[in-house]
């Protein structure tokens, strides 16, 4: 089933997942990343298909989040046809940073 929706990420959102790919790289293991990356993809098609299936998130309501892992959560803002990959939060920042 194709979606109808177009999945864009922003600049923030890719200088955040650079930024956890090279943590992940640093500490972990060649395995790890791959298995990341996997993960990663299979929750971004998810929510190219059924962008409505994740909540709202608390702090921002225009945006929803999609739990990856313990450590990271993808949040995304769906508009008309087009879904925004806004930015990835490690969950080990501060959640006053996306109030």
């Amino acid at each position: 089933m194709d979606s109808e929706f177009k999945l864009f990420w922003t600049e923030e959102a890719i200088s955040n997942l650079e930024s956890i790919l090279n943590y992940i790289s640093s500490e972990w293991t060649e395995r790890e990343v791959i298995n990341f990356k996997k993960i990663l993809s299979r929750q971004i098609q998810l929510i190219g298909q059924f962008p409505l299936i994740f909540p709202r998130s608390v702090y921002n309501p225009r945006l929803r989040k999609a739990v990856l892992s313990k450590q990271t959560i993808i949040f995304y803002e769906v508009k008309n046809q087009l879904i925004y990959i806004v930015f990835l939060f490690n969950t080990l920042q501060n959640p006053e940073k996306f109030k």
